[in-house]
């Protein structure tokens, strides 16, 4: 028997503003958007991923306030590259904030950004085995 983690549910605030950021910003393909009566049932994931984005639109006030800061500060999601500085460049250049400059760790080439609604994500290049 084997599972994976195939979905995670991001809090959004409009389905049509989220899908536009993804797809445009971080170059994630549409997979899903499939009405259910007023839901949506949006899926996005980047190319090559094994798992994708749940937008989920918040139902109510509460949900809301939880909207950009899912993880509560922290960085919440890791979008791996296998070709960090082409993917950083293009995303700066589609207007992707950076929180810090990229820096080198023993693990990888990592830089922390906010989707747009400011939750933290960390864009990485791990460096191959053994390094």
């Amino acid at each position: 028997m084997s599972t994976l983690l195939s979905r995670v549910a991001l809090m959004v605030r409009d389905y049509d503003e989220a899908i536009a950021w993804f797809t445009g910003k971080l170059g994630f393909h549409l997979l899903e958007d499939t009405p259910q009566g007023d839901k949506r049932w949006v899926v996005v994931a980047p190319p090559g991923g094994s798992c994708a984005l749940l937008l989920a639109r918040a139902a109510n006030p509460g949900q809301a306030g939880f909207i950009g800061n899912q993880a509560g500060g922290r960085v919440w999601l890791f979008l791996e590259s296998s070709d960090f500085w082409q993917d950083y460049q293009r995303m700066l250049a589609a207007g992707v904030r950076f929180c810090e400059t990229p820096r080198t760790e023993d693990y990888g080439t990592v830089a922390v950004f906010e989707d747009l609604y400011g939750n933290r994500w960390d864009l990485l290049q791990l460096h191959a085995p053994g390094r």
